[in-house]
């Protein structure tokens, strides 16, 4: 450092001539001029998302569901509409015919069952034993689920047989005689067939049964001109002049009335070959319809609400489960063997028929234990199978 030279510097303070400059005043942002507010209107329109693909198979698992769920309800409802039916029924037959069956061996829907099948038009009054009459058709009727067959045997009202313990008669006077339980007796010392349930069926309530379900489809074979007999008019006079039944050929639908009618004709003027073992296969044309009807879809989704009403006819042994099994047989069951026995008529008169020898091998056709054959030609009350 120089001599006489100072460490720091000195500065002196002076005016500068003419205005000492300042700063600017910083630029404001302009005044905002304050809008009115808004009335809120709501949400404006959704915009649409993405489309969602839908679940098929869960709605169709939900469906499937209430569909069983339906069918288990409507099971339950049936079994209970007929069970009430069913009791009444078992209460009408007495005890001794209960005692004449041989018992069911299984279930009715796995193991074959034969049943008796009794027509008569007062069988309301069966308790009385002084009011038995004589059964207007008498018919045995074989299940066999395992080869899918029901199998039909119509007995003539007319066979001479062994009444037991009364001696030679027509068949049909053994439930004239001693009910239901020496009819059983009678037919199965007869046949050799051991019995295992019985119905009998009041042909006077059988009528509504049928208009209850809305009729049945028969078809006629040939055309029909019958005896006088439940003449349909109410005077004398008309009565007088009609001329008996009439059916023509084909299939026709029938009510309770008709059908019951056609179940009895026993005279056919167009033609005379016809016999009271023509009757029975009208007879058991009538039974297999109503069959058929009553294990139809429209009158097993009515079942609930007539149950009751479809037993009242009957009188049984058979329990609601077994009636339910019986119908599931039929509805499976896709062949059907048709039989009646027969004979020559007799000189005793009395109108009686002594069984042929083509009768044991029917039997044998029935019980599935030999081919069936057909009547032998020219028999007009012959034993056989179509």
């Amino acid at each position: 450092m120089a001599q006489g030279e100072k460490p720091y510097r000195v500065y002196r303070g002076g005016r500068v001539k003419g205005r000492v400059p300042t700063l600017g005043q910083p630029e404001r942002a302009p005044a905002r001029t304050e809008r009115p507010p808004r009335r809120f209107k709501g949400p404006g329109p959704k915009q649409p998302g993405p489309k969602r693909e839908r679940n098929w198979g869960r709605w169709i698992g939900i469906g499937v569901a209430a569909f069983f769920v339906l069918v288990l309800v409507w099971g339950v409802a049936s079994y209970l509409s007929i069970r009430s039916g069913a009791k009444a029924a078992n209460k009408r037959l007495p005890a001794s015919a209960k005692a004449a069956l041989v018992p069911q061996s299984g279930l009715m829907l796995s193991n074959p069952s034969v049943i008796l099948l009794l027509g008569t038009d007062h069988s309301s009054k069966i308790r009385d034993r002084n009011s038995f009459e004589r059964s207007d058709s008498m018919m045995l009727l074989r299940t066999d689920p395992g080869k899918g067959r029901l199998n039909y045997l119509s007995i003539p009202r007319d066979l001479r047989v062994n009444v037991p313990g009364h001696g030679y008669d027509k068949i049909n006077s053994a439930f004239q005689i001693g009910g239901p339980a020496l009819a059983i007796k009678t037919v199965r010392g007869f046949t050799d067939v051991e019995v295992n349930h019985v119905v009998i069926v009041d042909f006077d309530a059988f009528t509504k049964v049928i208009d209850k379900v809305g009729g049945v489809d028969i078809n006629v074979p040939a055309p029909i001109l019958s005896n006088k007999f439940d003449c349909p008019y109410a005077t004398q006079a008309r009565c007088d002049r009609w001329q008996g039944w009439r059916f023509a050929k084909g299939m026709q639908h029938m009510n309770g009335q008709r059908a019951r009618v056609y179940s009895r004709i026993r005279e056919n003027k167009l033609n005379p070959r016809e016999s009271d073992v023509t009757r029975t296969e009208r007879q058991q044309a009538v039974i297999q319809a109503l069959l058929a009807k009553l294990t139809s879809v429209g009158v097993l989704a009515k079942l609930p609400f007539m149950g009751g009403d479809v037993m009242k006819p009957l009188t049984t042994d058979l329990t609601a489960g077994q009636m339910m099994q019986l119908a599931l047989v039929k509805k499976r069951s896709g062949n059907q063997l048709h039989c009646h026995l027969g004979g020559t008529p007799t000189g005793f008169g009395g109108g009686y028929l002594q069984p042929d020898e083509e009768a044991r091998r029917t039997i044998a056709a029935f019980l599935g234990r030999s081919a069936p054959q057909p009547p032998l030609p020219g028999s007009t009350y012959g034993s056989g199978c179509t």
